[in-house]
């Protein structure tokens, strides 16, 4: 199930992502597919599997990703302090410096969130 926003609508992809999927409609449609039986394998919630899901774009360095999950994680009821909590969960396992870079990743995302309330 996609995520949503509090008020039903799922929430505008990144332009990049919008971008890819309109060049090559197959494999954004496979990504999907992909996203959705992933999403419906286990019993873990929209915003455990965002927490899950930040913690595994620290660890690989993606930016991008991170504040995608950021958001999700924002609409699927995650304070912040939950999302910062994931990220330094981080720090004994990919180090200070990736923690700290995803931490600023987190917080432009969370004022971005803001400014469009």
């Amino acid at each position: 199930m996609p995520d949503q926003t509090q008020s039903g609508r799922s929430p505008e992809p990144p332009k990049t992502f919008k971008a890819f999927v309109k060049r090559f409609p197959e494999l954004g449609d496979a990504h999907e597919r992909v996203a959705r039986a992933v999403d419906e394998l286990g019993p873990l919630d929209a915003k455990t599997r965002s927490l899950v899901k930040i913690g595994i774009c620290l660890g690989a360095g993606l930016e991008s990703a991170l504040r995608s999950h950021v958001r999700r994680a924002l609409r699927a009821g995650a304070t912040e302090a939950e999302i910062e909590q994931a990220l330094m969960l981080g720090m004994n396992t990919v180090g200070f410096p990736r923690t700290v870079a995803g931490w600023s990743w987190a917080q432009i995302q969370f004022d971005r969130e803001r400014s469009e309330r």
